[in-house]
């Protein structure tokens, strides 16, 4: 991968050798393991900027505590690769995030160092208070830290923990790593000096001491209660975890070692919630990546020397294709407002923020508020379209169900990386959105087959007066050019693609969206008819009951779980005939695939035009052997 040479970085393939370092060689480690940090992802692209500002922290982490008994959890993965490389998986990095490779999230299958498996934010409270829980119940002297990003502080799950750890004497540490905030004369020497004597043992055990003398005395007892929180309140935000329960220290210099390692140690050792207030720089260390962290933060191929990507710029992605009719409609109509969970990059959302700023709002990481907002909205004449990862929308179920679709309000839901994601992997794949939608009352669900489908349903859902979800998958289409258009397609009506030439029209395709180009490819070596079913929900029955008259075998294919999905609404009409015509439907496996080349990865679970093939040719085959069977029976 690369021919420099990391000494240090060499010598300690695990924690336990990293712990016998003298601190003196940490600073070099730390630019050590930076700049392999930088040569590694250059070569197989990945999340960069989170982690370029963990360095000191994890080094810190894993030199302080005796992981991997000590449990260590991580929020998200993007800050987690230095994490990987001190554990024992510096040699597996160039295959990260490819098939058979490294994950690019902690993975408990992968090491024991990764405690928790991640994906989604704000996690890493919950699952290490429900750790240190353990290590109590079983009397256990573990210590739990738990390490979440200032993003993830931004979702209600990080509170909800927060909150109930604070009620309890489970010994946890919280650390957020608060990576927006430059370091500001408040995080140095001052605060780092104060950091070190509230943390400190003498401090510490005045501060007990306190207590005890002046328990006896409320009012005493209260003014320095009160005095003591008002004074580290000038100097500190740590009011708010004080008040939940925490004992709040920081915020220090989380590129600062000797003060992480002194203010940890210290930490370690205290009894009870603790919340320690690290500030680190993301892209520390690569000036690309520090002038531009949102490009850098998860990021192709480049050139380490001067950051320069190496990605050829391609067709019209999807997710661009929404940004532009984002512009488009703002521009057209007030009422139209559009809400993003903390995505307004990887949604598409950039230009449309800044060309209509008082029509954008981004919520934070907070899928469950983005969409009972979007229904307030929507109550009262608003025209709102949420913004949303599939794999998100997940978290805000509930509210889909009961503050949308009950309440019938036009809501409109742009669905972002539909089907399988590539190299993230299962914890962002968009396996089961059609499963979780279709079989909710007054949805309108629709699957776009290219760009320009894309744009039309987009438009149809804003029209409709009722809950609607358009869901189309990540990366480019087939390259059909977008006509603006500013007509809604029939409701729930399918196109048909291709007519059967064959007299017997043995067989029929009913292609959902980013399958439609495989099962094109498929109709021609089999003669076979093709439908765009373009609408998940209402279907189109009419069609679906005239191929089956014709056919004698249907074939449902989507980029979705068969369990629950498209295919099973074909299945459920067809069922209501006296004489059905077989029915296949290809989908998902039923298990979690996992991280690779998206079209490697559709291929392995037969969702190609060859793997189309090959299932409906062995259905034929058998067929036709059962029915000769029956023939020499009789």
């Amino acid at each position: 991968m690369t021919s420099q040479h990391y000494p240090l970085l060499d010598s300690i393939p695990t924690p336990d050798e990293l712990r016998q370092l003298p601190p003196e060689q940490l600073t070099t480690l730390a630019d050590e393991l930076r700049s392999f940090l930088i040569q590694s992802v250059s070569h197989t692209g990945g999340h960069l900027s989170a982690g370029l500002g963990t360095v000191e922290l994890t080094i810190a982490l894993h030199y302080v505590f005796n992981t991997p008994d000590d449990r260590l959890v991580w929020d998200v993965g993007h800050q987690s690769y230095p994490h990987k490389i001190l554990t024992g998986r510096r040699e597996l990095m160039p295959s990260l995030r490819q098939r058979g490779g490294l994950a690019g999230f902690p993975k408990r299958e992968e090491s024991p160092y990764d405690t928790f498996g991640v994906g989604h934010s704000s996690t890493s409270i919950s699952a290490a208070l429900g750790m240190a829980l353990a290590a109590k119940a079983q009397g256990l002297k573990r210590k739990v830290a738990a390490v979440i990003g200032d993003g993830a502080m931004t979702a209600g799950m990080a509170f909800e923990a927060l909150n109930h750890a604070g009620d309890l004497d489970a010994n946890l540490l919280v650390i957020l790593n608060d990576n927006e905030m430059s370091i500001s004369p408040n995080v140095g020497g001052m605060a780092n000096y104060l950091a070190r004597v509230l943390s400190g043992k003498f401090y510490s055990s005045v501060r007990e001491s306190s207590k005890k003398v002046l328990g006896k005395m409320p009012t005493v007892w209260e003014l320095a209660r009160r005095a003591e929180e008002h004074m580290k309140g000038m100097v500190v935000p740590g009011t708010l975890f004080e008040e939940l329960g925490f004992n709040y220290i920081g915020p220090i210099d989380g590129h600062d070692l000797p003060t992480l390692i002194s203010t940890l140690r210290n930490m370690r050792d205290f009894e009870g919630p603790q919340f320690l207030h690290v500030v680190t720089k993301k892209g520390k260390g690569f000036t690309p990546a520090e002038e531009n962290p949102c490009t850098y933060h998860g990021v192709g191929k480049f050139d380490p020397d001067n950051g320069e990507l190496l990605a050829s710029a391609g067709a019209i992605t999807y997710t661009q294709v929404f940004g532009d009719w984002l512009c488009d409609m703002a521009s057209t109509d007030k009422r139209f407002v559009a809400i993003t969970p903390a995505m307004r990059e990887g949604s598409g959302m950039v230009k449309f923020s800044q060309k209509y700023p008082e029509q954008y709002f981004d919520v934070g990481i907070a899928e469950q508020h983005a969409v009972t907002l979007a229904a307030g909205m929507a109550c009262d004449g608003m025209r709102p379209v949420v913004a949303i990862y599939s794999t998100f929308l997940q978290r805000a179920y509930d509210q889909l169900i009961h503050d949308v679709a009950i309440q019938n309000l036009p809501v409109l839901f742009a669905i972002d990386r539909a089907g399988l994601v590539g190299p993230d992997g299962p914890t962002h794949a968009g396996s089961f959105d059609l499963s979780f939608l279709n079989c909710i009352p007054n949805m309108v669900v629709m699957a776009p087959a290219d760009e320009n489908e894309c744009w039309q349903m987009l438009y149809t859902g804003l029209q409709h007066n009722g809950p609607c979800a358009v869901r189309y998958p990540r990366g480019t289409g087939p390259g059909v050019a977008v006509e603006k258009t500013m007509i809604a397609l029939p409701l729930g009506k399918a196109e048909l693609r291709r007519t059967s030439g064959s007299k017997d029209k043995r067989v029929a395709l009913l292609a959902y969206g980013s399958m439609l180009g495989a099962a094109s490819a498929a109709a021609e070596q089999l003669d076979a008819t093709v439908v765009n079913m373009r609408f998940v929900k209402p279907l189109d029955e009419t069609m679906v009951l005239k191929l089956a008259q014709e056919h004698e075998l249907l074939v449902t294919i989507e980029e979705n779980a068969i369990i629950g999905g498209a295919g099973s609404l074909v299945a459920t009409l067809l069922n209501s005939l006296d004489a059905p015509p077989h029915l296949i439907q290809m989908g998902l496996p039923d298990h979690f695939i996992e991280h690779g080349d998206r079209i490697a990865l559709l291929t392995s679970c037969g969702l190609d035009s060859s793997g189309i093939i090959q299932r409906i040719k062995h259905h034929l085959e058998n067929s036709a052997e059962n029915m000769a069977g029956h023939g020499s029976a009789a």
